[in-house]
């Protein structure tokens, strides 16, 4: 095969879209300041996904080792992928264990930072945003911030209740603005300013991949005609939810209303807006247009409902009959179930991403996915040891398929893990929040 020589990073274009490429090895495209890998080398990435208001406490454990590890219930979704998770247990938050109320153990989630009260706004710079000011430079989106469920502005109990609604922080005062919007996630990858309203991604790039199919190898080839195919797919979705009226909020066709006002929030389809969101940050982190992701599936202290989870205690019906925070107040089967709900959503993510091969590894492999709440048990508001998961093997430097146990130990913040997940993506601050050294079985 002839040798081409592309730039840093080659991408797709057409008017008004820069569509960045997935790994390929026929390209060297990817090497920057910021790594210490080769040009031809996928990047390490970090993914962190979070649900609010804990779990079923006595559900939430492993034990054992790779794929003989055995798993609770609650994590019963994640069995596939037992060789590559890594169950942390017993690291917690000092300052979170303030206060005692879902604001005041959720907003230092991925900083550890003490936080305001009074309904002021101060916080910490989360460690997902310390890391995208390192490789924000080397992709067009610093950090993918999503959600899947509003902020909520209001004041519970002398905290703000903004510290609920976001776990990654620009800086102590600035939470990173979410987007909620499938649509809006999706042109931020893609589209420029000057992009036409209504033009498919995809088609504004057709011939430019037409071009780039002469230059590269069938394997790679077969490559991008799936990642075109997968775009495409998304393109069609989100257009289709946006016709039945899901996703994109309710907007009036009236200058007089002539129907009842629609309940506050989002209207959707809790599920679809799911799997939405996380295919878009699947795509942004498997054409590098970002390295940094972050997915909050809910609020703490949630108002979501679950229509499509098929309820045990009230059969044939969904989950709609009580809001997520206070079916959290118990340790029922359908809390159980709507656990596993959010694990499934999870088991999808990391497929997604152990199916796109880069290079000998997998995204998977190339990614720390981090999953976390910021209590074990709603119904206690017990966070004297926090549920936290990572998924993938971070290039080869992560060892999976373990528990580790901090519980009872000196030394046990869970900032000592985001210093070493920091560690693992070439990132080396002496300290961050109260912790001054990384964890070194991780």
């Amino acid at each position: 095969m002839q040798n081409h020589h592309f730039a840093r990073r080659t991408f797709l274009r057409g008017i008004g879209v820069t569509m960045a490429l997935p790994w390929l090895e026929s390209m060297q495209v990817w090497g920057d300041e910021t790594t210490k890998s080769s040009s031809s080398e996928a990047p390490v990435r970090l993914c962190v996904t979070f649900s609010g208001n804990g779990f079923h406490s006595k559900e939430w454990w492993a034990k054992g080792e790779g794929k003989s590890m055995e798993l609770g219930k609650v994590l019963a979704p994640l069995a596939d992928f037992r060789d590559k998770l890594l169950f942390v247990k017993g690291l917690y938050h000092e300052e979170a264990r303030k206060g005692n109320i879902h604001s005041s153990q959720t907003g230092n989630m991925l900083s550890g930072a003490p936080i305001a009260s009074g309904g002021a706004i101060r916080s910490g710079t989360s460690f997902d945003q310390l890391l995208a000011q390192s490789y924000g430079r080397s992709t067009k989106v610093p950090s993918l911030v999503l959600a899947c469920e509003t902020s909520n502005p209001s004041v519970h109990k002398n905290y703000s209740m903004l510290y609920s609604s976001h776990i990654s922080w620009s800086s102590p005062t600035t939470p990173t603005p979410l987007e909620l919007y499938p649509a809006l996630a999706f042109d931020r990858l893609f589209k420029d300013e000057s992009s036409p309203e209504d033009k498919s991604v995809l088609d504004a790039v057709l011939a430019d991949a037409q071009n780039l199919r002469r230059d590269i190898s069938s394997s790679d080839r077969q490559k991008l005609d799936e990642y075109l195919d997968s775009v495409r797919e998304i393109e069609t979705r989100i257009a289709n939810a946006g016709k039945r009226g899901e996703l994109q909020g309710w907007r009036p066709t009236l200058d007089q209303t002539n129907l009842k006002r629609p309940a506050d929030g989002v209207p959707q389809d809790v599920a679809e807006h799911m799997r939405l969101m996380i295919d878009i940050m699947v795509l942004g982190l498997q054409t590098d247009a970002t390295r940094i992701a972050t997915l909050k599936l809910n609020n703490d202290h949630s108002a979501l409902r679950f229509p499509n989870v098929p309820s045990v205690q009230q059969p044939g019906h969904g989950i709609d009959y009580m809001i997520h925070h206070l079916l959290s107040h118990s340790d029922g089967e359908d809390w159980l179930r709507v656990n596993q709900f959010f694990m499934e959503q999870l088991a999808y993510l990391a497929r997604r991403l152990d199916t796109i091969q880069e290079g000998t590894r997998t995204l998977l492999d190339n990614t720390m996915l981090m999953h976390c709440s910021s209590m074990m048990a709603g119904a206690r508001h017990d966070n004297e040891q926090l549920p936290v998961i990572v998924l993938g093997n971070a290039g080869g430097r992560l060892q999976s398929g373990r528990v580790l146990d901090y519980a009872g130990k000196a030394d046990r913040q869970l900032c000592r893990l985001f210093l070493s997940l920091m560690d693992k993506m070439d990132v080396h601050p002496q300290k961050f929040g109260d912790a001054t050294s990384k964890l070194e079985e991780v």
